[in-house]
């Protein structure tokens, strides 16, 4: 499969890594290290040297407990980037935000895809995804940052998940985007527990039966310390690999990581195998 991002085709014939921009203070692994656009840009052309296939780029941190930011910020955090990179990249970028602002400022800068962790459900979203018709990422989450860790429950998590997932494509589709545009994300650690995590990652390959890419986002989450005995952010890189070969050997399509290069070569191993 191939989606057109803007004016950038992503391949999506084999898994794919896309390398993670945090132009925040405050994100649970790299807040505060890329603030300035120029060292936002260095980072970004050695994610893409590392074999990044995709920049996933965002202002708003959305760790457990974040704050909210104002629309304002955001754009200011986000904007310059985006026109940084897409300036000088040969590969898509993505913009990591809720808000149709910044979706639609972003577009205008030169981002070729939408990912949501809030599923296009903010008020306006789902219509500016229309309109910009860009590649729309569709991510699970139960309750919001500030608050989704406190007491996530479900009666069956994969099921729920794939629900939801499931009902927001339709959206989307009755909307006008196309279903050829839509990936879905399962929102590991976003109101999950870890034996949440552990199942939906097992069972990642029903939420691919839903027939959309799908996009796994595990890298130095914290389910990755609490199997490994609470390692801290710079330690779950063997974690986040072994989660991120797991996913791809069930189907995923991309891998939302901090770590590019050693998961390029983890890919390169998975899909030799699975061509085999």
């Amino acid at each position: 499969m191939i989606i057109r991002c803007a004016n950038l085709d992503l391949d999506l014939n084999e898994p794919r890594v896309m390398g993670i921009l945090n132009v925040t203070p405050d994100s649970f692994s790299d807040g505060g290290l890329f603030i300035k656009p120029s060292d936002a840009l260095k980072h970004a052309v050695r994610m893409v040297g590392e074999g990044a296939a995709i920049i996933d780029v965002g202002g708003e941190s959305t760790r457990p407990g974040a704050q909210s930011v104002s629309l304002q910020q955001e754009l200011d955090r986000v904007i310059p980037v985006i026109e940084a990179l897409t300036s000088q990249l040969s590969v898509p970028v993505s913009i990591d935000t809720s808000k149709p602002e910044v979706m639609r400022e972003a577009a205008t800068a030169g981002a070729g895809m939408i990912n949501d962790v809030c599923a296009l459900s903010a008020e306006g979203a789902v219509e500016t995804a229309s309109e910009l018709q860009l590649p729309v990422c569709l991510m699970h989450m139960q309750g919001e940052p500030r608050s989704m860790q406190q007491q996530p429950q479900y009666d069956d998590v994969v099921a729920d998940v794939s629900c939801f997932l499931q009902q927001r494509a339709q959206v989307c589709i009755d909307a006008g985007i196309p279903a050829q545009h839509i990936l879905l994300d399962p929102g590991f650690g976003f109101g999950k527990k870890l034996s949440h995590n552990i199942k939906l990652l097992k069972n990642i390959n029903v939420i691919i039966k839903l027939g959309y890419p799908v996009l796994a986002g595990i890298s130095r989450k914290r389910m990755i310390s609490q199997i490994l005995d609470e390692r801290s952010t710079d330690q779950r890189l063997y974690g986040s690999l072994a989660a991120a070969v797991i996913a791809a050997m069930k189907g995923a399509s991309i891998l939302r990581v901090h770590d590019v290069r050693a998961t390029v070569d983890a890919m390169r191993i998975t899909t030799a195998v699975m061509n085999q």
